[in-house]
């Protein structure tokens, strides 16, 4: 009888723990799943459309950029708010049309035009995360502004390292102006090395101090922008490709997103983060940059301008292997992210931006958008569904079917007068929203910028001198 009675009470101890350790794992399980995620938006620089391995590129190598794609969503149909530098960032960083508050051009900071860079009464994501208890960090290129006002630390960024400008050298420079100088909040960074790697260690290093915390950051390199700037051993390694100088620094940024995505696993945060990657616009004409099919480049209003490699990546939320065609935005940034943390908004925020996460966990289906919108001084641009309408100012306006015509060759204008009045419609009633451009880009870069457009509506072929000193013409 003694014997049953201990067996009994063994067995009833081991029952009892069992049941303690279910109850563990699930409050555990529950606690992994309250836990809000991390955000991080990595933007590159001037990058082609078919730049990557996950895009088609055969000569490339993005072995790290291409996983992250693998980890969830590819784009095709994704475009940013507007095809040069500042403007598009200003779009992704409030996830409204820049062109509500004036935003329009690049040139930003300039001394001879006063304080231009973000409205200050512009929300930033990162304002909206620090209000929320996320660290907020931007890494790299700001490009938003330079006075005191439009800086990071300003814009809700508890933390800045990089720089303000728009673009410097990828090598320690002697005495740089404040604005092109590495800064830590305000402090000046001397470093030895790569730019890329440097920014890319401090992305690492961020990530292993703030782990405990969730964190938004905001890490945009200036790879693959000019100047040609490439590590020696680098250049080495790509001495007999094309183009050398580009491989090279694409191989460099892909091997910081690798260190970021290996830190990411190594501290068990990589499923529960919310990674974006994205190009700020399309390649550029000066860095040698491939946008495959795609008609124009950095600055025009062709789908070369605008659409870029677009990749989201959430493990825990988001089904890996995933290609998505439907039309998208950089706006979606701002929606995707702040729904992704459950943060409530006031609408009088007045987002542009979708949620794209229905789309991707397969709840919804369809475009995210029916309809895209872009303007830059004297060039605009339309997009329902599948048409396309380019106006240039004095010029008229160009139309095109993307389903039939991904290269914008063909002008329906004449022949399909219907859609291209809705398009104009739209496009007007669209414009009357916004606010007059608050500045404006150089008078001669705008008198050249026109002509190149003129010349890609008429098909003409565009005289341009590529990084190596070969002159080329191209019309796509």
């Amino acid at each position: 009888m003694i014997k049953y009675s201990y067996l009994y009470t063994i067995f009833l101890v081991l029952f009892i723990s069992c049941v303690k350790d279910k109850q563990a794992k699930k409050e555990d399980n529950r606690s992994t799943k309250q836990k809000p995620p991390n955000v991080i938006v990595v933007v590159v620089d001037d990058a082609g459309y078919l730049d990557f391995g996950f895009m088609g590129s055969k000569d490339l190598d993005t072995p790290h950029i291409d996983q992250l794609a693998k980890d969830g969503v590819y784009f095709t149909d994704a475009h940013v708010s507007a095809t040069v530098c500042a403007p598009s960032r200003a779009g992704l960083i409030t996830g409204k049309y820049q062109q509500r508050f004036g935003f329009e051009a690049n040139h930003t900071g300039d001394k001879h035009t006063g304080d231009i860079g973000l409205s200050d009464d512009a929300t930033t994501l990162a304002d909206v995360f620090k209000e929320n208890n996320y660290n907020t960090v931007a890494i790299g290129k700001w490009h938003l502004g330079e006075t005191k006002t439009d800086q990071p630390k300003q814009r809700g960024f508890k933390d800045f390292y990089g720089f303000l400008s728009g673009g410097r050298s990828y090598f320690p420079i002697k005495n740089p102006p404040a604005t092109h100088a590495l800064q830590h909040n305000g402090k000046r960074v001397i470093f030895d090395g790569y730019l890329t790697d440097v920014l890319g260690d401090y992305a690492v290093d961020y990530v292993q101090k703030n782990k405990d915390n969730p964190f938004f950051m905001y890490l945009a390199y200036n790879a693959v922008h000019t100047p040609m700037h490439a590590k020696e051993e680098d250049l080495i390694k790509y001495k007999d490709h094309p183009r050398k100088e580009l491989a090279a620094m694409t191989w460099s940024l892909d091997q910081n997103i690798g260190k970021l995505h290996n830190k990411l696993k190594e501290l068990d945060l990589l499923d529960n983060t919310l990674i974006y990657f994205i190009s700020d616009n399309g390649g550029a004409h000066n860095n040698s940059s491939n946008n495959g099919e795609l008609k124009g480049w950095k600055g025009n209003k062709f789908e070369g301008g605008h659409r870029v490699p677009f990749i989201v990546s959430w493990p825990a939320k988001i089904e890996k292997n995933q290609k998505f065609t439907g039309l998208t935005s950089s706006l979606d940034i701002f929606t995707t992210s702040i729904a992704a943390a459950d943060i409530k908004v006031s609408e009088d925020l007045s987002l542009d931006g979708v949620n794209l996460l229905p789309y991707l966990m397969n709840e919804k289906s369809g475009n995210p958008h029916k309809k895209l919108y872009w303007r830059k001084l004297e060039e605009a641009a339309a997009r329902h569904g599948d048409y396309k309408l380019i106006r240039l100012k004095n010029h008229g306006s160009v139309l095109y079917n993307l389903s039939k015509d991904i290269g914008e060759m063909n002008n329906l204008a004449d022949s399909d007068t219907l859609t291209l009045n809705n398009l104009s419609k739209g496009l007007s009633t669209w414009e009357s929203k916004l606010i007059d451009p608050l500045w404006k880009e150089d008078k001669d870069w705008m008198n050249i910028t026109y002509h190149i457009h003129k010349k890609l509506m008429e098909n003409k072929p565009v005289l341009y001198m590529s990084p190596n000193g070969v002159k080329n013409h191209l019309n796509k």
